[in-house]
């Protein structure tokens, strides 16, 4: 699928609500997985007292792999829309297109308006060019 830059732009605001439910659930993710590891290291010092619970950790390991597999059917979705997700946090999103008779990614950041910028497949976001014409 190649994008034209009005369409990028057309797909931006859904993109945008979906990239924050994606980034609030990695936050989360990230929250959960530090209490294991914190509540892991207490059992090891043995200073974490899990009472008549056969294994303290089995709810919150369930809950991070359900997230897990959240934040993976989240990745999944913007490959299904045809764009490239490159970064998470912050936003970092890639439309493939043509212009000039060559393959290029229209590139949008988080906290831009709109996309104005492109840049080749290998020259990454570094290589970034503003598009002719575009405010």
């Amino acid at each position: 699928m190649k994008f034209t830059l009005e369409e990028a732009n057309a797909m931006l605001p859904q993109l945008q609500e979906d990239l924050i439910k994606l980034q609030l659930l990695t936050q989360q993710f990230e929250m959960k997985y530090e209490m294991l590891y914190q509540l892991k290291d207490k059992q090891r010092v043995g200073t974490l007292n899990h009472g008549s619970a056969p294994d303290p950790f089995f709810e919150l390991e369930s809950q991070l792999e359900f997230m897990r597999m959240e934040v993976e059917l989240g990745i999944r979705n913007f490959e299904r829309k045809g764009v490239l997700l490159k970064m998470i946090n912050p936003g970092l999103i890639d439309f493939p297109s043509v212009f000039n008779n060559e393959e290029i990614l229209i590139c949008w950041k988080q906290g831009e308006e709109r996309a104005t910028h492109y840049h080749g497949y290998e020259d990454g976001f570094k290589g970034r060019k503003r598009f002719p014409g575009v405010d």
